[in-house]
């Protein structure tokens, strides 16, 4: 294994590529990155980028968002299999018909969604800034939010506005089980429970704090307690780890019986070290997006990255 992240690290320096990841990607993968974060965080810093390169060690919507922003380079990806359920749960074809029977409103897309629905889109958010985004739309415009009704049912409880909200969901989010998540606080009452808010509305009612996945990790590096229940998939506690070793990480549980008695997205582990050293040696998959959808889901993009700042 470190044999392969040097050899990694020495391909990124002779290609001039640099790696994204995901804060959900196994963490070999996290340590070889330049750059690991949310998905705002993973746009902007693809804003940023100077390599002719990019390696997103993420899924495939993400590494199609940072080749709409940046449409001259090179952007490949381990494995074309790392797709999104979130983003499954949106067809383009479908969305269109949606957004065309309610011409009337603004639609905004989490960023979990295909290029072809961010070119059917006025504003791209992300968890990181979803209600601060929809507060900025005036009161007398109707809005259809996309493709994640708990994240959305979230932002209208945050500022009590109404949404017109697209059926879609995460997988990894609605897996987790409240029976078990109570019964793991009754054996740990002195931890605090945090969420993110792709999670359903009871989950994330027994939270003390719902937020982006950078937004925990700020959370637990902030917060005076010692002791920390995570509702989000499991990826994230290598990274809080490193942030705060000398506190208590305990994943939340999901209805699934598996070995880590936590959240997994089996897209993001499709990505392993091997297939990142692979894909950069032979500069292979490449992601492609037409030009014309490039050129039209640049605009929401670019909208979400400037009310962000």
């Amino acid at each position: 294994m470190k044999n392969l992240k040097e050899r990694i690290l020495k391909l990124k320096k002779e290609k001039n590529a640099v790696i994204l990841a995901h804060y959900y990607q196994e963490s070999d993968i996290q340590d070889v990155s330049d750059y690991v974060g949310d998905s705002l965080g993973l746009s902007q810093e693809a804003m940023q980028v100077h390599a002719d390169i990019i390696v997103f060690a993420g899924v495939h919507f993400m590494a199609e968002t940072a080749k709409i922003l940046n449409p001259g380079k090179k952007v490949i990806l381990p494995d074309l299999n790392a797709g999104c359920s979130l983003a499954d749960s949106c067809p383009a074809n479908l969305f269109q018909q949606f957004t065309q029977a309610h011409p009337d409103h603004i639609v905004i897309t989490y960023v979990n969604c295909s290029a072809e629905v961010k070119a059917l889109t006025d504003i791209v958010v992300t968890s990181s800034n979803a209600v601060k985004i929809v507060n900025s739309i005036p009161k007398d415009k109707p809005i259809i939010f996309a493709p994640d009704k708990n994240l959305g049912k979230y932002v209208m409880e945050q500022k009590g506005r109404e949404m017109l909200l697209w059926d879609g969901a995460c997988v990894v989010h609605e897996a987790f089980s409240f029976d078990k998540l109570i019964e793991l606080y009754k054996q740990n009452p002195d931890a605090q429970i945090i969420a993110h808010p792709e999670s359903e509305t009871h989950i994330l009612k027994t939270a003390s704090y719902i937020g982006s996945t950078a937004g925990m990790i700020e959370y637990v590096k902030t917060n005076p307690g010692t002791k920390f229940i995570v509702a989000t998939e499991v990826g994230i506690l290598h990274k809080m780890k490193l942030e705060v070793p000398d506190k208590i990480l305990i994943p939340a549980p999901s209805n699934e019986d598996n070995t880590c008695a936590c959240s997994q997205c089996g897209y993001m582990k499709v990505n392993t070290l091997q297939k990142l050293h692979d894909c950069l040696l032979n500069e292979t998959p490449e992601i492609k997006v037409p030009a014309d959808i490039m050129k039209k889901a640049f605009v929401p993009i670019e909208r979400m990255l400037e009310l962000s700042k």
